[in-house]
């Protein structure tokens, strides 16, 4: 049916082409005909050539109408909103520009320059809607957010910086686990949002053939099963994307930034980048570290020396919470539980090292 269409177009088209610039053909050949019968001979040659010409472009003309036909059917709908509000206002700036032109005497510059602004003005200006689009409807969610807590607290005063930000979860906090029981104890305040581009990331973990990824992946789809079913905390999916930014991790950096919201993560390196980028975030590693008891060099504790360390006759041990313990002189005491002194003390964002040493060898010193 499609074909037909086309076909039918494009031979009218020469039927319309051939009616109004045949005669002008005519009348140079120095036909004398009637001027009707060679506007009709011209609309039915017009029509015949094309129509010829039907049987090699038509089959490419209905691939290429199918091919946007399920482009834009496949497309969401915000990027095609989007996408032609940017549209109709570039065509709209390359309409005004165009009429600043017309005055201009040249013909290269009133007839053929308009062509080229229309289509480039048309073109950035879809561009611009369709990539920008997460902004855009992140700047009306905030708005329309703003309004309702005005429409809730309206009569006092209240300090926007009071408001509880999102709170956007990464990957590795979410396979991590201790988010579920941080929110349980009503420690994280205002909304948790999963990007749904770290939900792809988490479905591809767990459909990897890897059995530890694989294991991973899955715990962390658990996680947000709890979060979302069993938790008193309001869960929301972001379902936008950052198409031209190909990193996830950058991808919640710039989300964070858009809506203003806190990154929540126990990745390093991203602690960083966030820290970097005056974005912020909250590091549960840090929060971790934050109420373990405080360890004082001098103090004296009892572990079990599992393993030598990495530096000579160095031995490691672990406290209950995991906080790994570096014994000097350590090594021959492997397999044994000694009490040691602690002598220094390593706190960062990765963790928290205890550096001690066998207390019998203290008293010996």
């Amino acid at each position: 049916m499609l074909k037909r269409i086309v076909q039918l177009f494009i031979v009218i088209t020469g039927a319309t082409v051939g009616y109004l610039y045949m005669p002008e053909l005519f009348s140079i050949m120095d036909v004398s005909w009637q001027s009707w019968i060679q506007s009709v001979t011209g609309a039915v040659v017009g029509a015949l050539i094309l129509f010829l010409l039907t049987f090699w472009v038509v089959d490419y003309i209905v691939d290429f109408l199918r091919w946007v036909e399920d482009t834009l059917v496949r497309a969401p709908v915000a990027e095609l909103l989007f996408g032609s509000l940017g549209l109709i206002v570039g065509l709209i700036i390359a309409y005004l520009v165009n009429n600043l032109l017309q005055d201009i005497d040249i013909k290269v510059v009133s007839q053929i320059l308009p062509i080229f602004i229309t289509f480039l003005l048309g073109y950035f200006g879809f561009q611009v809607g369709f990539k920008r689009k997460d902004e855009f409807l992140n700047l009306f969610a905030r708005k329309d957010k703003k309004m309702l807590e005005e429409d809730e607290l309206s009569g006092a005063a209240v300090d926007p910086s009071l408001i509880p930000k999102e709170k956007i979860l990464d990957t590795s906090v979410i396979i991590d686990g201790r988010i579920a029981d941080i929110c349980e104890t009503h420690f994280l305040e205002g909304t948790i949002v999963i990007p749904h581009f770290v939900l792809e990331e988490l479905q591809h973990i767990a459909d990897s053939s890897d059995g530890l990824k694989r294991n991973r992946g899955r715990r962390g789809l658990d996680i947000l099963n709890r979060l979302q079913k069993d938790l008193p905390v309001k869960v929301e999916i972001y379902d936008g994307d950052f198409e031209d930014v190909h990193e996830v991790d950058s991808k919640l950096v710039k989300l964070a930034k858009v809506m203003d919201g806190i990154v929540v993560t126990n990745d390093f390196n991203l602690n960083k980048v966030c820290e970097f980028q005056n974005v912020q975030v909250l590091n549960i590693n840090d929060l971790a570290n934050a109420v373990k008891p405080v360890v004082l060099p001098g103090e004296e504790m009892t572990i079990q020396v599992i393993k030598d360390g990495k530096e000579q006759k160095q031995g490691i041990g672990y406290l209950d919470d995991g906080t790994m313990i570096v014994v000097e002189e350590g090594k021959d005491f492997i397999g044994k539980t000694i009490e040691v002194v602690v002598t220094s003390v390593l706190q960062t964002s990765a963790g928290r090292m205890i550096f001690a040493r066998p207390k019998s060898l203290e008293k010996a010193l």
